[in-house]
């Protein structure tokens, strides 16, 4: 008890901040787009019941409908074929919503080349300043790439987005210690990942190895390479292939 009443403290006072991860979510919030004939997602939409008049003369409230996968969203490990007999979004347990996180910051990379990959050895050379990536944790990858966010058609940028290489999914899906990946852009694979082998490989590989996908984070510059604490909150939706979810950082000032 004391160490939940001293993280309190610790909030209130300041000394723990809470950093927001989750970008706003609206109409205008950038979507996935498939090809032809490939089925869409819907953008984000509110339709109101009513507003303080004869509709509900005290109360303001809306239906809403969305994707699984507008927005800052959880891929739960069903989501893609290799894991398809995993769980869904309302079976993950909920203490591995609450995670450590390592922010492994490749904007100025992402800056130069938008098809930049994230490779093993950009991980290792980093774990040999930072040390080992957190088990159980998150790997958060900066990308610079929330700073589009508010534009759909520079989000998008014509399918040229960073990502990670086939051979570093493998990786991190089956020997790095960590729970899932987290990214700035629409989806965790490349914008070219279509054409990979295999396609798409982190929804392939991390889904398949019950690991988990969080996408369009905003704010990881605000993070700390290590020491920050990741609450990863998805609704349960059952047999869900995922949620947008609030996800918030805790960090130390």
């Amino acid at each position: 008890m004391a160490l939940l009443s001293d993280l309190v403290a610790a909030i209130h006072s300041g000394s723990v901040q809470v950093i927001d991860l989750t970008a706003p979510l609206s109409a205008q919030t950038p979507i996935l787009t498939l090809p032809e004939p490939f089925g869409q997602t819907a953008r984000f939409a509110l339709s109101e019941i009513s507003r303080y008049d004869e509709r509900g003369p005290a109360w303001y409230w809306n239906n809403f409908t969305t994707g699984e996968h507008t927005g800052t969203h959880f891929d739960a490990p069903i989501h893609w074929v290799s894991g398809k007999d995993a769980a869904d979004v309302s079976q993950v347990p909920a203490r591995r919503l609450v995670a450590p996180a390592a922010v492994l910051d490749f904007s100025a990379q992402a800056a130069g080349d938008p098809d930049f990959l994230l490779e093993v050895d950009h991980i290792t050379a980093w774990e040999e300043e930072h040390g080992p990536l957190p088990a159980g944790g998150w790997l958060l990858y900066r990308t610079g790439w929330d700073a589009r966010s508010h534009d759909q058609e520079r989000f998008a940028n014509g399918g040229h987005t960073p990502g990670i290489s086939p051979e570093c999914a493998k990786w991190l899906a089956e020997q790095a210690p960590i729970l899932g990946v987290g990214v700035e852009t629409v989806g965790t694979d490349a914008g070219a990942a279509h054409s990979f082998d295999p396609p798409f490989p982190c929804h392939a590989f991390l889904l398949g190895n019950d690991k988990y996908g969080l996408t369009q984070l905003q704010n990881l510059a605000a993070l700390p390479p290590t020491g920050a604490v990741v609450i990863a909150a998805p609704l349960p939706i059952v047999r869900g292939s995922g949620s947008p979810a609030r996800v918030l950082a805790l960090v130390e000032s």
